[in-house]
């Protein structure tokens, strides 16, 4: 550890934010540098993501009572800025890890998704732009200040709405549009929390003494409250929640698949972050706050799986999944017991291992047709016989379909169902769990639906011929997802029980 006359800097702390920044940078660099060297910038992301990982995963298994903390002030404040306990070592390693994934799936040049190219800009513009947002999810995470949460949680935002554009397409303008616009809105949301929070405790860091001694003054209190349900509010833009969700289907679409991952993996794991380092440190909130919470999960659960059970084209199943799957993520948060940040954790754990394989087979069914075709993969008959005609590929799309739907052999999805219902059935909140275990069986539906393609008779499915040209890449991408998944599955504490 160094120092300053001012802040106490430990670097490998930071290691899991700054390694994806500075990879950030070299890939510029080499880029003005070097600009025919184009096949050098997806080396050097691989290379920052896997420090960021090695670096964060230490962290997962130190003691929730001795967290990596540091930019720590001298006496007598003596706050610390930055903290990483073993479930904000969690977020930052799924953070880098689908980071990781959606640079697999970058990688391959040439037709997808039924055109010449995919997202425009170059290699060394779409690395940087993952790297920086990816930098920004990690840090969201482990900030504790209103300065650093802000920028990081922007930081993870922005580059995203331009790798939707970069697309080029009239669906991708579209798509960005909403994003941006919604990003604005949630911007000025999150802000004026932040200012209403600021004002109430006195304090720009987010701690539970300040917090707990505003909450206990009559006059300050209903300021804080409202400053987090603007927090909050905010929040659940970038988390796709109802009624906070619209952006979230044209994003999907217009985006490139890999995009679509992207905005489906880190940006989520940015967003809930994000929210526990608001919640946390309010012990005593309950009200407003925590009725919102459960408004939210049971409106984002309902809406989400009852369009998804209409849907046909796959990008657009997966943005439903993703609205309804966010109310089972914030669904332990509405009771706020000392387990909830770790159910709700572990959940939005086993969501991103399950959307990621399905989006990583997405992405590879897409390149399916020939040139001068309509894109094979952008409706569900495209997926007819799957499981037959490519075990690799329907048999992990089958598994991440169970798990997303809570079904044998996805037992990890089933464990984050019960482990998420857990604090809302020990508050006794009985109509927010029934509307749950509702919502779980109507899940199912929405699943098993897209299961029951991939067992049908393949036919003349168009994706029958292909399955030698998968890019190694995005093989290595599925390949490591499915084992994952099947470990999850077969060992879930490995995934819940580290956070429990």
């Amino acid at each position: 550890m160094t120092h300053t006359a001012l802040v106490s800097i430990d670097w490998l702390a930071l290691a899991p934010v700054v390694a994806p920044a500075g990879g950030a940078v070299v890939a510029l660099v080499l880029d003005a540098v070097l600009p025919r060297a184009v096949r050098v910038h997806a080396p050097v992301a691989v290379l920052a993501l896997v420090v960021g990982i090695a670096c964060a995963v230490p962290g997962v298994a130190r003691p929730a009572s001795q967290p990596w903390r540091t930019l720590c002030l001298p006496a007598p404040d003596g706050a610390c800025l930055y903290e990483s306990g073993p479930l904000v070592s969690a977020f930052q390693v799924a953070a880098l890890a689908s980071a990781l994934v959606v640079l697999l799936l970058m990688w391959p040049a040439g037709r997808n998704d039924g055109e010449p190219d995919e997202t425009r800009g170059g290699p060394a513009v779409l690395v940087s732009l993952v790297l920086a947002a990816t930098a920004g999810a990690a840090g969201v995470a482990a900030a504790h200040d209103l300065g650093s949460w802000l920028v990081c949680l922007e930081l993870a935002t922005l580059p995203a709405i331009a790798l939707v554009a970069l697309r080029g397409t009239r669906a991708a303008g579209r798509g960005a549009l909403a994003l941006l616009t919604t990003s604005l809105v949630s911007f000025a949301m999150v802000v004026l929390g932040g200012a209403l929070w600021l004002t109430a405790t006195g304090e720009a860091v987010f701690a539970p003494g300040s917090a707990g001694t505003a909450l206990a003054d009559t006059h300050r209190r209903p300021v804080l409250l409202l400053g987090v349900l603007f927090l909050v509010a905010g929040l659940a833009f970038k988390l796709s929640l109802a009624p906070f969700h619209a952006w979230t289907p044209q994003a999907y679409a217009g985006a490139s698949s890999p995009v679509a991952a992207f905005l489906a993996g880190t940006s989520k794991v940015a967003a809930l972050a994000a929210l526990l380092v608001v919640l946390r440190p309010l012990t005593q909130v309950a009200g407003p706050v925590l009725l919102g919470i459960g408004l939210l999960a049971a409106v984002s659960m309902t809406v989400g799986n009852l369009i998804a059970l209409v849907q046909d084209d796959p990008v657009r199943l997966l943005a439903w999944s993703t609205v309804a799957q966010a109310g089972w993520v914030i669904l332990p948060l509405s009771a706020m017991r000392p387990t909830s940040a770790a159910a709700s954790g572990g959940y939005l754990l086993a969501y991103v291992v399950a959307t990621l394989v399905a989006f990583t087979v997405v992405h590879l069914v897409s390149g399916a047709g020939r040139s001068g075709e309509a894109p094979s993969g952008r409706t569900l008959a495209a997926y007819a016989g799957l499981l037959r005609a490519h075990p690799l590929l329907g048999g992990a799309l089958g598994l991440a379909l169970l798990s997303l739907a809570g079904l044998p052999p996805g037992v990890v999805g089933l464990v984050a169902k019960v482990v998420a219902l857990r604090p809302v059935v020990g508050a006794e909140q009985w109509v927010l769990a029934l509307v749950a275990v509702a919502n779980a069986v109507l899940g199912i539906a929405v699943y098993v639906r897209w299961f029951a393609v991939l067992l049908r008779d393949p036919g003349q499915a168009p994706t029958a011929p292909w399955i030698g040209r998968i890019p190694r890449p995005a093989l290595v991408a599925l390949v490591v997802g499915g084992a994952a998944l099947v470990l999850t599955s077969v060992l879930p504490q490995l995934l819940l029980g580290l956070l429990a």
